[in-house]
């Protein structure tokens, strides 16, 4: 019998990570496939990088959106902005009740009522055609990185005639939160754009749920939702082009929701500055929704 201090042969040590023979779709997908083997385990570089993406994706639920500064970047633009909060007291509040981020805190649905009756914004007592609202939602990198590029391209590509309201930033916000925020500022459509549940390969994946005639008691059944807005998922670009074109299918049609189908993969949209094919929509990274 071999000394147990015997230190092991070369030839004894297990092999490497054994290569995975569908390797060649990784350059396809940011998905966790073709990772190859070493025994009956994962390498340990694909364990460290899945232990990482999980540390990323928790931490990114519980950090806080910095409204100042996203409202400084939007006014930069030349975006009239608000800033509200849910009745979320705080972060922990809001992950434990998701029902209080669907609702403004008192102070602050008393203050948009203001808004809309004296109004210096957009908005005033008739309204706005598309109200935006920036909401934190469960990924505040998202709103942080994507919501201003996104602004910015939704307004550049705006059709003629239609009237976009202030930028709302929303704080501990769910996307029910803007069917209150849009009924209050007389919004005929509401775009939440929203932090979305952050997944493994995807920490900053940013939603767009858009509603006809947002009122409080609206359900999801009654929006449309373009996921995965990033820039190794659906550019801004293209998401700002696909939004409009379910806007303009929105006031046509008279709702948003599952009577309106997404059929704008090879649609342009009418009258927007720039307007071209919208591309193929890309495979998501997250889990979309915050609810």
């Amino acid at each position: 019998m071999a000394d147990r201090h015997t230190p092991i042969s070369q030839d004894a040590a297990p092999d490497a990570a054994a290569p995975d023979p569908w390797t060649d779709l990784r350059a396809h997908t940011a998905a966790r496939l073709a990772l190859g083997r070493s025994g009956s385990a994962l390498p340990t570089r694909a364990l460290l990088e899945f232990g990482v993406a999980h540390a990323q994706a928790r931490d990114t639920v519980h950090v806080q959106l910095d409204a100042d500064v996203l409202a400084h970047t939007l006014q930069a633009q030349g975006c009239d902005t608000l800033q509200v909060a849910s009745a979320a007291a705080d972060r922990a509040t809001y992950l434990l009740r998701p029902d209080l981020g669907r609702h403004l805190g008192a102070a602050d649905a008393e203050r948009l009522r203001a808004e809309n009756v004296g109004s210096s914004h957009p908005t005033g007592p008739d309204g706005c055609d598309l109200l935006l609202v920036a909401a934190d939602g469960l990924s505040s990198a998202a709103v942080a990185h994507h919501a201003a590029p996104l602004v910015q391209a939704i307004r550049a590509q705006a059709p003629g005639g239609w009237r976009i309201g202030p930028v709302v930033i929303a704080t501990e916000a769910r996307v029910a939160l803007g069917d209150e925020v849009g009924a209050l500022l007389g919004a005929r459509l509401v775009a939440v754009l929203i932090g979305e549940r952050p997944g493994l390969s995807a920490p900053d994946s940013l939603g767009i749920y858009l509603t006809w005639h947002p009122r409080v008691g609206r359900h999801d059944a009654q929006r449309n939702c373009i996921s995965n807005v990033r820039p190794e998922g659906l550019p801004v670009q293209a998401a700002a082009a696909r939004l409009w074109w379910l806007c303009q299918e929105a006031r046509r049609l008279g709702l948003t929701g599952i009577g309106l189908k997404d059929r704008s993969d090879a649609a342009v949209v009418t009258g927007a500055a720039g307007a071209q094919p919208l591309p193929r929509r890309p495979q998501q990274g997250s889990e979309s929704g915050d609810r």
